[in-house]
């Protein structure tokens, strides 16, 4: 399930994230990178030793924390490995997959990937994203503050920037329900019973329907 999320960032956030990126120490992408995606990552990464990394991120946690689409599309667990990444003329990150588990401390599951864009699409040329599918790619460039979804086991790349440069927070989660089929099934039943209430109230059928989506997460929902 791929979902396209408008405006998860309002203009006060990206005034105050774009704001802190342009006096924040980056460092070489690279170093953030699996032993395989290694050969293929050049970017810049705000570097966590940073005095804006720590306030950055918490502002981008808590914006998702409060988005009840985004809440209920994922189901988190654990939103987790979060970096703010530039990319400049020249950059790109070509075909990989996420890793599947994430950490050091503590290990983390990637069940879902997200990229929030950072910046307004006409401040770069190329850096979009692209999901290789079986069935073709889907590419993305979207407005500053929108969100991507997509499975962690989907090849993706950002292609290179020819101009201008790319800002973007990325993240991963782990869900409650690892099975993507299952989590649209839940997402799904969660939107249609929403619309009924909001359209009806308490109804039986919201009820009903409620029931359904408590007892199937009951079944999917793991520790």
């Amino acid at each position: 399930m791929i979902i396209h999320l408008d405006n998860i960032l309002t203009t006060e956030a990206l005034m105050v994230i774009n704001q802190q990126l342009e006096v924040a120490q980056f460092i070489d992408g690279k170093k953030t990178a699996g032993w395989h995606a290694v050969t293929v990552k050049n970017n810049q990464q705000l570097s966590s030793q940073s005095s804006q990394a720590e306030t950055l991120k918490k502002m981008i946690y808590k914006a998702l924390e409060n988005n009840s689409v985004f809440q209920m599309a994922t189901l988190p667990r654990k939103i987790h490995s979060l970096l703010l990444s530039r990319y400049e003329q020249g950059m790109g990150y070509g075909s990989h997959v996420d890793n599947a588990l994430m950490g050091t401390s503590s290990i983390f599951r990637s069940d879902i990937s997200f990229t929030i864009f950072l910046n307004s699409p006409s401040e770069y040329e190329g850096g979009e994203l692209v999901l290789e599918e079986i069935n073709g790619e889907r590419s993305f460039k979207l407005e500053a503050g929108s969100l991507i979804l997509y499975p962690s086991y989907t090849l993706h790349r950002v292609e290179t920037v020819a101009s201008g440069i790319r800002k973007v927070a990325v993240g991963w989660i782990q869900s409650l329900v690892r099975d993507a089929q299952k989590r649209e099934i839940l997402f799904e039943l969660d939107t249609v019973r929403r619309s009924i209430f909001n359209k009806e109230g308490k109804t039986t059928e919201f009820d009903l329907l409620s029931k359904c989506h408590a007892n199937l997460l009951r079944q999917f929902a793991e520790n």
